[in-house]
């Protein structure tokens, strides 16, 4: 919080006109101030991998692309590692040396609005409601925080349950399309193998609420009101509830693992057959080609419950930083972000394995094509995780406490009522 009071103001790189010596400027003087050009430079941070497709796409196709488009603008562009850049940014933010844009985590969007350098696009830029409407709402969601918006939706994923065709054939069971289906087909799958070994229905490698979420948002539970200002009667609602028991009742009869330490690691131990269901997102395609490339699969929407089928939402958002109170380059940042949503930056990106959120490239036949199509449905009924500052903390506390529900030490109940009065505590004090 103490970055609050340190919100950068800085210019980027500009190269003004000389201005005229009075009124009595000579009409070749006005030619020659004429003939001036102001380049303003705009510092962009991103986490795309410096040897990556994507890094490789933004260098050489779209920053050459929107600087021919926009003669005397240009885009430094500097890679991080993920987890770098989040470290760096705070770091800059103290040292009022932010860039003016920046791709970011959706998951730090709340904290580095808590912070007060992030840009209220929507109360700053006049279009804001042109550009977003061509986005996906529930992609847009993510850059939400109360009343406005402090970014835009980049690229977006979500999960879908990836199923082992072979076992699912042999064992005469169609893939589930609800909860109930769900625990059956689980109970079903799990056990042991012709070699002797355990087999398990489902692999979950993690309790938090990227891994949680779809579950209990199926279920049609909750994790806090619809303003995000309580947790008591939402992530201890029955429904949560239920959702929670489902998993503790499958890890009890030893149908789903994965978290512990010592477990298979996801994809060995479904590209082995030892897990037959997985959830996870679009990245895992390449990882089983690469690591399992005769190991066949399918994969299906996240069985629905009383909620509907809801996935998690993960993905990128890009914002302006509060580094300039230049006009000119607030005008030039804010240019290259809506070209970074444009439908021709998101379907060049796409080529390299982004979701695109424009929805007009959602409908290019090159995306309706691409490795990642079946989770495109899935997309539009997925949710953001709370877009609320103290989320990291909340998402530590919810999976302390399925664990516990895991480990038999206390029942969904009993811990969930426990979580909801801490959560509240930190919504209060966030």
């Amino acid at each position: 919080m103490c970055l609050a009071a340190l919100t950068a103001c800085s210019k980027s790189p500009v190269v003004s006109e000389p201005s005229k010596s009075g009124e009595t400027a000579t009409s070749t003087e006005s030619a020659s101030d004429a003939s001036e050009t102001k380049e303003i430079t705009i510092n962009f941070w991103h986490h795309y991998s410096a040897q990556s497709a994507e890094n490789d796409t933004l260098m050489n196709v779209l920053i050459p692309k929107f600087e021919s488009e926009n003669p005397g603008i240009k885009v430094n562009a500097v890679s991080h590692e993920w987890a770098d850049l989040h470290d760096k940014i705070l770091i800059s933010a103290s040292s009022n040396t932010l860039p003016d844009v920046a791709r970011l985590d959706a998951a730090w969007i709340p904290e580095f609005q808590a912070s007060g350098i992030l840009t209220s696009l929507d109360e700053t830029m006049p279009d804001f409601s042109d550009v977003s409407q061509n986005l996906l709402e529930s992609a847009l969601s993510t850059a939400k925080i109360g009343d406005h918006y402090y970014g835009l939706a980049l690229n977006t994923n979500t999960k879908i349950l990836f199923y082992n065709v072979k076992a699912f054939e042999e064992a005469g069971i169609n893939p589930p399309k609800t909860m109930d289906e769900f625990v059956e087909v689980v109970t079903a799958l799990s056990g042991t193998n012709e070699n002797g070994q355990q087999v398990w229905g489902y692999e979950e490698p993690a309790l938090s609420g990227w891994n949680l979420c779809p579950f209990i948002w199926s279920f049609g539970g909750e994790l806090l009101n619809p303003e995000q200002t309580q947790a008591s009667g939402y992530i201890n609602s029955p429904k949560t509830v239920a959702a929670i028991e489902m998993l503790a009742s499958l890890y009890k009869n030893s149908s789903i693992t994965g978290w512990n330490s010592g477990d298979i690691p996801m994809t060995d131990g479904f590209g082995t057959g030892r897990y037959m269901m997985i959830l996870e997102g679009p990245w895992k395609t390449a990882e089983l080609a690469g690591a399992y490339p005769d190991f066949e699969y399918a994969t299906v929407g996240i069985p629905a419950g009383d909620g509907g089928s809801a996935s998690v939402l993960g993905g990128e958002d890009i914002s302006m930083f509060n580094t300039s109170n230049d006009d000119a380059t607030k005008e030039v940042a804010w240019k290259f972000t809506k070209f970074m949503t444009s439908e021709y930056a998101q379907v060049e990106m796409a080529k390299c394995g982004q979701i695109p959120v424009n929805k007009t490239a959602l409908d290019n036949d090159t995306v309706k094509k691409a490795a990642f199509a079946p989770f495109i449905e899935a997309i539009k009924t997925a949710k953001s995780r709370p877009t609320v500052a103290c989320w990291s903390v909340i998402d530590s506390e919810l999976s302390e406490a399925v664990t516990t529900v895991m480990l038999g030490d206390k029942t969904a109940q009993e811990a969930m009522d426990e979580l909801a009065l801490k959560v509240d505590k930190l919504l209060a004090n966030q």
